[in-house]
């Protein structure tokens, strides 16, 4: 799927979209950390979690782990 960088940031945040969790996940999966939450605040992560981690791949345990230590600190509420 080709996209430029608005038709990117529209679809993340079109939560109705087909591909809304799917392209949240992509950006978390490929991009820096710091890139991608440029995008997609911690706490906007959190709140979609259950849709988001099924397309993590081998980065899910990190941003597991990253949600922990975010929850623990107080940037995030579950």
């Amino acid at each position: 799927m080709e996209l430029t960088l608005d038709e990117f940031e529209r679809a993340l945040t079109d939560h109705d979209s087909s591909t809304h969790a799917y392209l949240i996940g992509k950006l978390m999966r490929q991009a820096k950390p710091d890139d991608a939450l440029q995008f997609v605040s911690p706490q906007q992560i959190a709140d979609e979690w259950p849709s988001i981690e099924r397309y993590l791949g081998k980065s899910r345990p990190f941003w597991a782990w990253l949600l922990e230590q975010w929850e623990r600190l107080g940037y995030i509420h579950r």
